[in-house]
């Protein structure tokens, strides 16, 4: 049987790069084997963190072209806070 294989895409400050790096750690104990994003996977997780509208967008702009089910999820970075409007 071959290993599970996951695919990261990160998107935004240096906090979103060390969580990525966390997920994929705990995926790899997991016995995922962790492959480039433009690579056949498992499992895709793209992590984003947007605090303008242009973040937004660009992040919108790379999920839409993966066109796959994707459960999105939301958080909020502790060092970064999205501007009321």
């Amino acid at each position: 049987m071959s290993k599970r294989r996951a695919a990261f895409l990160t998107l935004g400050c240096k906090v979103n790069q060390y969580e990525t790096d966390a997920m994929e750690e705990i995926l790899e104990k997991a016995g995922y084997e962790i492959v480039s994003f433009k690579e056949t996977a498992d499992v895709y997780i793209i992590n984003t963190c947007s605090v303008t509208n242009m973040a937004d967008r660009k992040s919108r702009q790379m999920i839409h072209p993966v066109r796959l089910p994707i459960l999105l999820t939301e958080s909020q970075d502790r060092c970064c806070t999205k501007p009321e409007r």
